[in-house]
């Protein structure tokens, strides 16, 4: 199974906000994340700003690729949710994660989203995952 990692010249450079513009893959078997969100184990949202929020969503996104013996290495496409999302403010927030968790190089496609609510009043971030492994 292969991936390519894409950021053509053509379009802007996104790898300095930790994601890449397109991944394709060939083979290998393709898993969908449901939406992580800053629940623990105990179902205990782990912190109150959205920086705290997006590291324990993360961390959800690593435990569940290592569930199923893959790795964040194997995520090629993410859609990040986030509660009344300001971007003046808050960019380098969801850019600082993204180059914390995904750091060999190629960083999976990436869509931000800002919404009103999500499935629970404290939650400030969700995200979804999709992942190809061999």
């Amino acid at each position: 199974m292969s991936k390519e990692h894409v950021n053509p010249t053509s379009l802007f450079s996104s790898l300095k906000y930790g994601f890449s513009q397109i991944v394709t893959s060939v083979g290998g078997r393709t898993v969908y994340l449901s939406g992580q969100t800053p629940f623990n184990a105990e179902e205990q949202i782990v912190g109150t700003t959205r920086q705290e929020q997006m590291r324990q969503t993360l961390k959800n996104i690593q435990s569940a690729m290592e569930a199923i013996g893959g790795s964040l290495k194997d995520v090629v496409s993410l859609r990040i949710y986030m509660v009344d999302y300001k971007p003046d403010e808050e960019i380098n927030v969801i850019v600082d994660g993204l180059k914390e968790f995904f750091v060999d190089g190629n960083p999976p496609a990436t869509t931000w989203i800002g919404i009103s609510s999500l499935a629970v009043k404290d939650f400030l971030i969700e995200i979804e995952a999709t992942a190809v492994l061999e």
